[in-house]
């Protein structure tokens, strides 16, 4: 089920196909990426359209070869928007998974079971702008699913993580 129409709605990834809904598997928390990801993508095409902007000062022989450098940088930063965008984090009250990737899908996951730990790292400016990255530790050494980029609200998903896994009872009975 899409939440936006139009374009962007059409862009989002489709989270409800890879959840396993007979099993009563249902989303706690659907994360996007925070707008400090689009920074890079937003700087990269104020660049193109500066060079877009020169373009009528260049000499006319030179003009096409600085079209295509704006034409390849703005192409540039609209995969990099897309592929943030497209970039989804999903807490459920089974497993975390994690959906991303433009012209090919990734999907990696973790049962709640496996999660062993999870750092949550918050930089001065992630502080100062409201977001961190988590690190999740879990049995395999390499997976998909270890490091979370840019999320928002970082120690109220926490939380959710925490809660979810409680109740999940996978951490042993409640305490008070």
């Amino acid at each position: 089920m899409r939440r936006n129409a139009g374009l962007l709605g059409a862009l989002e990834p489709d989270i409800g196909r890879h959840l396993l809904r007979e099993e009563g598997e249902v989303v706690v928390d659907e994360v996007q990426r925070h707008w400090v990801a689009y920074v890079r993508a937003g700087l990269e095409a104020l660049v193109g359209v500066v060079l877009l902007v020169m373009t009528p000062f260049v000499k006319i022989d030179a003009a096409w070869v600085l079209l295509l450098v704006v034409l390849a940088v703005l192409i540039h930063a609209s995969w990099l928007a897309l592929a943030s965008f497209r970039d989804r984090f999903v807490i459920t009250n089974m497993r975390v998974f994690r959906v991303h990737g433009v012209l090919t899908s990734h999907l990696a996951t973790m049962p709640l079971s496996r999660i062993l730990d999870i750092t949550v790292i918050k930089p001065l400016h992630g502080r100062l702008l409201g977001f961190g990255h988590f690190v999740f530790e879990s049995a395999a050494q390499e997976q998909g699913l270890r490091d979370i980029r840019y999320v928002g609200r970082p120690d109220q998903r926490d939380l959710s993580i925490q809660r979810v896994v409680q109740r999940s009872g996978l951490r042993g009975p409640r305490v008070g």
